[in-house]
C-alpha cells in the first residue's frame, strides 16, 4: 500500500511516501516567480504621473508557473492508493483544483485536504506519517 502526503506552498512541495514501513521524502521546488509590482513615479504631488500596473500579465504568467510546477509533483504521486494534501496559503487548493478539473484519477484518491502552517521536513514526515496510522 501506497500513502502519500503533500506539503506544498508558492515555493516548494515535499513528497513524502510510505511504503512498506519505509518513508521517503523528496523535495520539488517551485520556480514560481514573486512578483512584487510596485508603481512610482518622479513625484509626490497629488494627480502627479502614474505608473499603470498591467496586474493581469504577472498573473497569467503566474498561473502557467503554477501549472508547471504541479506537472512535476504529479508524475511523483501517479501510483498512490490514498494522497493527503496539506500546507499554508493557498498553493494547496490549487492543486486540488488541477486534480479534480485534469486528473480526476488522482483526484478520486486524495483523502484530505489540510492547512498546516510551515514545518521542517522531519515534521512534514511526521504528520503524513501519524495522518495514514
Amino acid at each position: 500500500m501506497k500513502n502519500i502526503g503533500i506539503w506544498l506552498d508558492k515555493n516548494q512541495a515535499h513528497v513524502v511516501t510510505i511504503e512498506n514501513s519505509n518513508e521517503t521524502l523528496k523535495t520539488i521546488p517551485s520556480n514560481i516567480e514573486h512578483f512584487n509590482v510596485r508603481g512610482g513615479s518622479g513625484t509626490r504631488l497629488k494627480g502627479g504621473p502614474q505608473d499603470v500596473v498591467q496586474d493581469s500579465k504577472y498573473l497569467e504568467r503566474e498561473k502557467h508557473q503554477f501549472k508547471n510546477y504541479f506537472n512535476e509533483i504529479i508524475p511523483e504521486i501517479q501510483d498512490a492508493e490514498n494522497i493527503l494534501i496539506f500546507g499554508p496559503a493557498e498553493a494547496k487548493i490549487k492543486f486540488k483544483k488541477e486534480l479534480e478539473e485534469n486528473h480526476k484519477k488522482l483526484d478520486d484518491k486524495v483523502a484530505k485536504v489540510e492547512t498546516a502552517d510551515s514545518m521542517t521536513n522531519n515534521q512534514v514526515i511526521a504528520w503524513v506519517r501519524d495522518f495514514y496510522k
